[in-house]
């Protein structure tokens, strides 16, 4: 029961002797073991959290604990940077890879006491949203052998039931999601740079909060499109993501785009009256594609507030449908010019290829990098061309801000939150992810995400119910700029109100892994 209680219980228990660091670090890493076919983590250091699980434990013993993360078991996504854990970034380029220093968030985390189990799963250089395209192979959605899925899952035969019925997590940061979901430890981070933290969020049914750009630090975070990526954290509650908002949030002065002012950790109020909340519903993110059973919960979550008591109003974001075009256009150019680092000069990847620089150089990214980075690459040096550069990179930088003009001028009308879908759908099974290219997913997948990342804004995923087929369905919401503890006392609210299942893990025995059950509240459906 200790691994499904929230981190302020965990704390609590930690504080009275009622866990010590070390026990609860050991169930962690027992558990990352017996779910190891779930594939979410590439590194587990298990020497390291042990390690650091004593040092906590002895300052429990001494009365002198660091804060609520002391003892905390958390993971983190395997594109943050940790001095003397391997950073691989899920590519053949980096496999190997040592880092000579910390990430900012992740030196944080440690600096108060949190223990560090290992590295997560993602896609390759964490483009893609399905977490299937990293050299580690895919990570399996815990929901896949969850009670509520095998229970309205009917399968053709045993064999299949048990081979290719599994759902993805969603991505990029799908390793950190599903560990949070399968109670491998408390919080994780990953990088929300489209929606890479909300979207596998929405999938494996946890919170998912994308702050504002600039809010937390970047630096240590491998750089995918360094004007829009940030650390973005996965938690099994709104509190949770508030407690390690605190945590990360403030000024770095390794990192330019960082705030200058402190900032100050908040605990969150409990509403109880949101007659003076103005909710906006854009109907632009009525998009092509949205199931039925997602617009009506949707719908659902919209009444909810009208009917206690808060004023719904449908807003436009105009441009809207351009976004996605934009965002692919300005993602592909920072990628060309971010990649073209990995030259197999200074480190990472290398290859035996010596008939001159050039042909090294060119042989190395051809080995270290998968299809899909080396499209990204390729589309993003055509974007840059100086024939093109006005025609693409320049034009979709006007349209961006557009896009947050947008935002900037649906707030100033007075709405405080907007509510929208996370996802276009539940889960996707694996076999059917795969039948269309990594691009193709990425367009329909970023879809509703990627324009708070475009305008810089706040964005959380909150669990909200489960789809007719058992699993797990998200709504997001985005906040004004810099409004987190508004934009979370909402969610919080609104979680309070649907009561999301709790997820019924039925590890499939094949795998010789633990049955443990947890009574799930009413549900929202």
């Amino acid at each position: 029961a200790m691994l499904r209680a929230s981190l302020r219980q965990v704390s609590a228990a930690l504080k009275e002797g009622r866990v010590t660091p070390t026990e609860l670090c050991q169930r962690c890493l027992a558990l990352i073991k017996s779910t190891k076919f779930l594939n979410a983590y590439i590194t587990v250091a298990e020497e390291t959290a042990l390690k650091q699980a004593e040092e906590s434990e002895e300052r429990y013993k001494r009365g002198q604990p660091l804060g609520i993360l002391d003892g905390i078991p958390i993971a983190v996504k395997d594109n943050f940077s940790t001095a003397g854990i391997e950073t691989t970034c899920a590519s053949n380029m980096l496999k190997g890879y040592i880092s000579p220093y910390n990430a900012t968030v992740v030196q944080k985390l440690l600096d108060q006491g949190a223990v560090l189990l290992g590295k997560t799963n993602l896609d390759e250089f964490a483009m893609g949203s399905g977490s299937t395209d990293g050299v580690f192979g895919p990570v399996r959605n815990p929901w896949s052998y969850s009670k509520q899925y095998k229970e309205k899952s009917v399968p053709k035969s045993h064999s299949e039931d048990e081979e290719s019925n599994w759902v993805i997590t969603g991505g990029s940061s799908g390793g950190s999601a599903a560990a949070v979901s399968s109670f491998t430890c408390f919080a994780a981070l990953g990088s929300d740079t489209g929606g890479s933290t909300r979207n596998p969020a929405a999938h494996c049914g946890v919170v998912g909060l994308k702050p504002t750009y600039g809010l937390i630090s970047r630096h240590g975070l491998i750089p995918l499109v360094n004007s829009m990526d940030v650390p973005g954290i996965l938690t099994r509650c709104v509190d949770d993501a508030a407690v390690l908002l605190g945590s990360l949030a403030g000024h770095d002065p390794k990192d330019s785009t960082t705030i200058q002012d402190g900032f100050k950790p908040f605990e969150l109020p409990n509403l109880t009256d949101v007659s003076k909340l103005s909710v906006g519903i854009p109907k632009e993110y009525h998009a092509p594609g949205l199931s039925s059973e997602i617009l009506a919960l949707w719908s659902k979550a919209a009444d909810l507030f009208k009917n206690a008591g808060a004023k719904v109003v449908e807003v436009s974001l105009p441009h809207t449908p351009y976004s996605i075009v934009c965002y692919h256009v300005l993602c592909a150019a920072e990628v060309a010019s971010n990649m073209a680092r990995f030259d197999g000069l200074e480190y990472g990847h290398r290859s035996d290829m010596k008939d001159s620089t050039e042909s090294m150089y060119a042989a190395t990214r051809r080995e270290g990098f998968n299809d899909v980075v080396r499209g990204r690459i390729l589309s993003g040096n055509y974007f840059l061309l100086k024939q093109n550069y006005e025609k693409y990179f320049v034009k979709a930088q006007k349209v961006r801000r557009l896009i947050a003009n947008d935002f900037v001028k649906v707030f100033r009308s007075g709405v405080d939150i907007l509510l929208t879908p996370t996802t276009l759908s539940d889960a996707a099974p694996y076999t059917e992810f795969i039948q269309e290219d990594n691009r193709t997913r990425s367009a329909q997948d970023d879809i509703l995400t990627q324009a708070a990342n475009m305008a810089g804004l706040p964005a959380i995923n909150v669990p909200t119910a489960l789809s007719e087929r058992g699993l797990p369905v998200g709504l997001q919401f985005i906040g004004r700029s810099f409004q987190e503890k508004q934009l979370l006392t909402v969610a919080k609210w609104f979680e309070k109100q649907v009561q999301f299942p709790v997820i019924q893990l039925e590890e499939v025995k094949r795998h010789d892994a633990d049955v443990f059950q947890h009574q799930k509240s009413a549900s929202f459906s």
